[in-house]
């Protein structure tokens, strides 16, 4: 593996489940770092093979959430400084220099936001909400840390600030595979206020799809993305519709039991 970061260690993490399409794109853009630790919970195509095949340190175990299990591969790494990144994205090579080039500036109690820019129906979406699109992603892991949260975990630290390069990343494959995962998360977002004994509300399951419709296509001018625009605000939408139809759904053994 190339290093040109000889001088300033990083570790670079990643969780992996059958990625064996996107894991080489990814692992290429970081072949600069010290450091690469795959954490697979259990792929059966080829994302160990291929991973391990450029040089990353593979560990195979369990699912235990996103924010668990990001923590969880997050002290497999050697280097303080984590660089945490999904398999369906790569980092540019205006942020590799970027953050070569402030290295040495960084300071441990922060953790730093990247713009991350998406490619989805053949085009870079810039609008709808999806750009900037910041994500905690690089961080010093005595000072900071993934939350323990299952769904829409966030790096906990003292402090944030924003680099200007972005990570790009390639989001859905197609109409199908945007619906199963707006399907999916729907579901654990759904469960998530169910534990929190969020009640079932009719006013926001009759009117949040239509704002985020609103917010995403013409707040966001998500319109200026042509056809996909109007594709993600639609599903949007409707990915706000399925997790308060199935919040409702969770609550509905509880009434019943209720009556009896």
């Amino acid at each position: 593996m190339t290093n040109h970061f000889q001088s300033t260690p990083v570790s670079v993490v990643l969780i992996t489940l059958n990625e064996e399409k996107n894991i080489e794109r990814a692992l290429k853009s970081v072949q600069w770092a010290s450091e690469i630790i795959v954490y697979d919970s259990g792929s059966t195509d080829r994302t160990v093979e291929i991973a391990q095949k450029m040089g990353a340190k593979v560990t195979s175990g369990k699912w235990f959430g996103f924010g668990p299990t990001k923590r969880l591969a997050t002290n497999l790494a050697t280097h303080e400084w984590v660089l945490s990144l999904d398999a369906d994205e790569e980092v540019s090579a205006e942020l590799a220099l970027e953050i070569k080039l402030k290295w040495t500036t960084l300071m441990g109690e922060t953790a730093y936001l990247l713009p991350r820019l998406s490619y989805y129906l053949g085009r870079w979406i810039r609008h709808g909400g999806w750009y900037p699109d910041h994500q905690i992603r690089l961080f010093n892991r005595k000072h900071s840390q993934w939350s323990n949260t299952g769904v829409h975990e966030k790096v906990e630290a003292k402090n944030y600030l924003n680099l200007t390069s972005h990570i790009n990343h390639y989001v859905f494959k197609d109409i199908a595979h945007q619906i199963q995962t707006n399907n999916k998360y729907s579901s654990l977002l759904a469960l998530e206020l169910f534990r929190q004994k969020r009640a079932f509300s009719w006013f926001h399951f009759l009117t949040k799809p239509t704002v985020k419709f609103i917010e995403c296509y013409i707040w966001k001018l998500g319109l200026l993305d042509g056809w996909p625009g109007y594709v993600i605000a639609r599903n949007a939408s409707h990915s706000v519709f399925l997790k308060w139809s199935k919040l409702k759904e969770l609550a509905a053994p509880d009434l019943e039991r209720s009556r009896t």
